[in-house]
Order: structure tokens, then sequence, then C-alpha cells
């Protein structure tokens, strides 16, 4: 048993001395069990004259945070304590929303919650709602306040009430904690204008281009068309300044441990108003390392681990989950490799899969898929992909050149032909989605647009085309739901919904066409979501019965790792998830044809007779010894 020393237990004591014998004992214990991932993280980070400072800064802080929890989360602290993977369960469904474009405010948002149990959910994400700065706020992302709610939205009591209201129904609400940077009208900021050499500090500034160009010989562009560079000028600040996304969003200096410790504040605050997972936001940039792109630097994962740990010993109900949307061969790393397996988020966006899964549908092909996520290392057993077809963001083609190669295909031309296909612009394509940040330089082109319009539902014109839109969007969450994770719903695809045609109707939103994938809810469409007659209840019933099958199948626990078996036909990409209760077999026909399995593959797994665990019926193997699957199709075949 690890023990944290005398000295960091001193430190809490008068912190806690109003606490009964129980309390402290608890606290004391969990300093014990996290003493060692704090202590490692920071001495990875920090020189030796500034960690004995920092440590006792955040003991104090966590024994704060503790002796101030609300009797009610203490008691979800124990829970999750006992069940430490409460978030890898079958029953986990998540669902992703702006709360403006949902309910309105955070009060709408109680009113729908019978909608959200209906769907199974057990996970609410609210996109960005701690207060940004007025105007372009990049979607949210430019934090203004960390402490307070867009005024429109509602306060920080009502963010806390529906904090409790969700966990009445076993829901745990998720926000976004944005790492990187702040908005320029921070207070940080503002102090830093102001002359203020603490808060300077707290900022990557530079008198010159000197620095700055130097750094920028390696630095990839992230919104090339309207912020190109990676550093801004600012008049009142009279210096140059880091600004990796926009010249509003001032990256911060996390070599300053004055910044780690910000941060531990603020992830203890809203823990203490009962938010139970922190997305951490473009949590890959944090670090910031000279000739480098300055993404995925080793100092990420250990500044992950020691926050983690300062979560744990005062709210361990809190889980970490990384918003790190990089190379497929970095991924695995934000759940924790080597010396931090295990020890850094909880959860991280499998990024991967949902470039593939789009791959495949415009293909018509799983090799690349079937190479490409074999190519990841197993994830520690205690975390979780959350796993997606689309989010807030734009779809960027995260397809490396050796994954292409290793199945005969050009990666630049396989990148381009999706940009093509999901713009409308290849031939027969169907897709209806906008191209996003066209680089010439790079040949790169992102998309945006919701599931539907990506599928091929707005340009459906027979009943046909729209059962084989309805049959794409099915078969993409299919594949998430039966990953294992968190599998998660974009607002509206479950209805789905098709794009915003008005996306840049709003001035602040007019530059970027990401809009058209965040719609203002239709609840008006919503109310035929039982009526198989329309798109909207076709997609709703199909995506819930997915949903409940996947909550009877314990074969679907974060826990179990999904294999791709070899493929026998390239329309069809086979999973497997071995499990003491018995196999699960995916069999996925991502083509609009009739696609072969051969029977003997099913009879090696002991699921010649096999059950589909979607519908209840057994299959068919016909005469010529092969299992038939319809364009589309997805079965989830049980013994």
């Amino acid at each position: 048993m690890y023990r944290a020393p005398d000295h960091a237990h001193a430190v809490a004591r008068p912190v806690l001395e109003t606490l009964d014998a129980q309390l402290r004992e608890q606290f004391e214990l969990r300093l014990d069990r996290w003493w060692s991932d704090l202590e490692d993280g920071l001495r990875a980070v920090y020189p030796p004259a500034a960690q004995g400072e920092l440590i006792a800064r955040l003991v104090r802080l966590a024994a704060s945070a503790f002796a101030a929890r609300d009797p009610d989360l203490r008691r979800l602290d124990t829970a999750r304590t006992l069940d430490p993977d409460w978030f890898q369960s079958e029953a986990m469904l998540g669902y992703a929303a702006y709360c403006d474009r949902f309910t309105g405010d955070l009060a709408g948002i109680s009113s729908r919650l019978d909608y959200l149990e209906e769907l199974g959910v057990s996970y609410l994400h609210l996109m960005p709602l701690l207060r940004p700065r007025e105007g372009d706020s990049d979607g949210g992302y430019a934090v203004a306040d960390y402490r307070s709610v867009r005024p429109d939205l509602g306060t920080i009591d009502d963010l806390k009430t529906l904090a409790a209201r969700l966990r009445e129904r076993d829901i745990s609400l998720v926000l976004d904690l944005v790492l990187n940077h702040v908005a320029r009208e921070h207070p940080w900021a503002q102090a830093a204008r102001a002359g203020d050499e603490y808060y300077r500090a707290f900022f990557r500034i530079f008198p010159d281009r000197s620095d700055p160009d130097a750094y920028e010989r390696t630095l990839p562009e992230v919104f090339p068309d309207f912020a190109p560079g990676s550093f801004s000028w600012d008049d009142e600040l009279g210096a140059w300044v880091w600004t990796t996304f926009n010249a509003f969003q001032w990256d911060l200096d996390w070599s300053n441990p004055d910044v780690f410790h910000a941060f531990a504040e603020i992830i203890l605050f809203l823990a203490g108003l009962g938010v139970q997972v922190l997305r951490l936001d473009a949590i890959a940039f944090i670090w910031k390392r000279l000739g480098t792109n300055c993404q995925n630097q080793p100092e990420v994962h250990a500044i992950t681990q020691a926050l983690r740990a300062v979560a744990r010993i005062a709210a361990p109900a809190v889980a970490f989950k990384a918003e790190a949307i990089v190379a497929p061969s970095d991924l695995v790393q934000y759940l924790g490799q080597g010396a931090h397996h295990g020890k850094v988020s909880d959860l991280a966006y499998h990024n991967s899969l949902m470039v593939q899964i789009w791959s495949m549908l415009a293909a018509r092909d799983v090799r690349l898929a079937a190479h490409a996520l074999r190519q990841l290392p197993p994830i520690p057993a205690t975390t979780a992909w959350i796993t997606y077809v689309r989010c807030h963001d734009d779809i960027g083609w995260a397809i490396a050149d050796n994954d292409a190669d290793a199945v005969g295909l050009d990666g630049f031309a396989h990148r381009a032909f999706l940009s093509d296909y999901y713009s409308g612009r290849f031939p027969g394509s169907s897709a209806d989605g906008l191209v996003f940040q066209s680089n010439p330089a790079t040949g790169d082109r992102r998309i945006s647009g919701m599931t539907a319009s990506l599928a091929g539902l707005e340009r459906a014109t027979d009943p046909e085309s729209v059962h084989r839109a309805i049959g794409r969007m099915l078969l993409a969450y299919a594949v998430v739901l039966g990953w294992g994770g968190v599998p998660v719903i974009w607002m509206g695809d479950e209805i789905a919904m098709p794009n915003d045609r008005e996306w840049d109707a709003e001035v602040a939103h007019a530059g970027d066409n990401r809009w058209t994938h965040r719609p203002m809810m239709d609840w008006d469409r919503a109310e035929s979501r039982h009526d198989r007659s329309t798109p909207a209840g076709q997609m709703f019933t199909g995506l819930t019965e997915l949903v409940a099958a996947r909550r009877r199948l314990p074969q679907l626990d974060a826990s179990v790792p999904t294999e791709i078996l070899p493929v026998q036909d390239p329309g069809v990409l086979p999973l497997l998830r071995r499990h003491p209760l018995g196999e699960l077999l995916e069999l996925i026909n991502v083509t609009d044809s009739w696609r072969p399995w051969p029977g003997e593959r099913l009879a090696e797994h002991g699921l010649a007779a096999a059950t589909d665990a979607i519908t209840g019926r057994r299959i068919e193997i016909t005469a010529d010894g092969q299992l038939w699957l319809p364009p589309y199709a997805v079965r989830w075949l049980i013994a």
C-alpha cells in the first residue's frame, strides 16, 4: 500500500478538523492511494524547487473540496469507488447537445428528461456552456469565466440543480473544460494586458517574432482559412501571444505551476456542482516544445495524471475524458501507456473508428478499416473509448498513408476521394456535406454535415433511397454501439435531422460552416419518432432497438476488447467479442448489395445455429452454405 508522507497529511489535518473521524480517515486513505500518481506526474513536469510548494497547495485544495462536498455527492463518490468500472457498462449511452439548441436553456433540459430516458441515455454531454467571450467564441471554446454560465442559459445554481435532477435519473452530466487556452477577455488575460507580471506568466508572450518564427517552422495550422498562423500581436499587451486556434484564444503556459493549480481549483469547483465527467478540450496542445508540432508531448500525459490524482483524492465520482483528435498512432496514449498506463484519462474519443465508418460506407469496402483498426494497441482494461458517428466538429480524414499503402490505396488520393464523396462531388454520391477549411498547400479538406445529410437522406427522392439512407445511418450507429465503450448520439441524429441550411444567418456563425450540423432541435419532427412511415420514426425506432439489444449483451462491456476477424468478403466487417458468457460475432455489410458470410466460419465460433441479438430471430444458412446479409445489414450473433 502506498502512503503519502507525514508532511502531506499534516497539511490536510487543519482543513479537515471539523469533520468526523470516519470522514477524516476516508480522506487520508484516498491521499495515500493517489499520492504516487500525483507526485510522479508533477515530478515529470516541474523542477524540484517548485514541486514541494505545489503539492502542499494541492493537498490543501483537495482537503478543502472534500470537506465542502455535498453529502449526496459523497455518497456518489463511495458508489463509484465500489464500482470503478461504471462507465464501461453495456448499459451506458451518451447524448451530446448544445443546451440552447436542444431546449433553450438549462431549465428546459429538465422538461426533456423523459425524452432522454426513452432513448436510454445515461450520460449527457452539454456542449460549452461556461461563460464565453461575446461575439465569436469558437462555439463556446473561448471561455471568459469558468465559474459562471452563459447568461442566456441560466446560472451556476441552475446548473447545480440540473446536475442533481440528472443524478436522480442515473444520468451523468458531462461538461467541457478547455485546458489549452482562455478567451482574451478572461480575467487572467485582462490582468496580463494590464501589466500584472503574475498573470503574464500564465501565457506564452514574446516581445518580437524571433521565437514565434522558430516555433512556426514545425507548427501546423488548425484554421488556415480564417486564423492562419499560431501567434497574434496584441496592442494592449505590446507583444506577440501564442494563439493556436484564434487570435482571441490565448494559449496557457502549463510549465508554470500556478496554471496547474488554477485548473485543479476549477476542476474541483465543477465537481462540487455535480459534474461527473470532464471533457478535457484541446488537451493534445497544452505542452509546447521547439522543433515539434507541439502536440502529444510526454508532459501532456504527466499533467493529466496529476490532475486526475487531485480529482480522485477529493471527488472520485469524477471521470476524465480526453478530447484528443490526433493521429491513430498517438491516440491510445490518452488512455495511458507505459508509466501512465491507466493513470490518465478514463475515456477518450475513438476518432479513428468514426473516420473508418465513413470511409467504409463511401468505398463500400472494409479492408482499410480492418487493417487500420487492428494497428491500434490495446487500451488499459480500466478505460473506455467514446464511440461516435458524428460530433459538433468537422470530420478530418485521419487516415495514415502507411495504413492505406498496406491495402493497396494511395493515402492522399483516398482522403481526396472521401472529401469529394461527402461533399457530393463524386459521381454517384448522394451525400450532401460542406467542405470545411480547404488547405491548397496540403490538399486537406475536412467535411461538415449532419449524419442524415452525409448518409444521403436529403437527396433521397423515393422510398427505396430513403430506406437505404436510413440503413446507412443505422449501420453507422450499430458499429459505435457494438464496439464497446460509451457510444454517443449527436443531437438530432436519433430523428434523422438534416443539415441546417440557414447556418450562416447568425453573424457570429457566418464564417464557420460547422454550424450546419449544429441545428436547433426539431421538436415537431420528434413528435413523429414512433411513426415508422416517416424517416424520423424509422431512425428512432431502429436506434432504440439497437440500444435495447446492447443493454442485453454483457459482451459489450468496455472491458471486453473488440477483435477484427480476417475479412472474408471486402463488403463485410467481422467483429468478435469474447466473453465468459459466450462470444458475440458482429457482421456488418457496408454495401448496397447482398453479401455472403461463410457458414463454416460461424461454426468455428459455435454460431452455426446462432440468434441475432437485435431481432431475436435465428439465422438461416442457405443451401450454398452461406449466411446472406441484405444491403447495410448488421447482425449481432450469439449462441
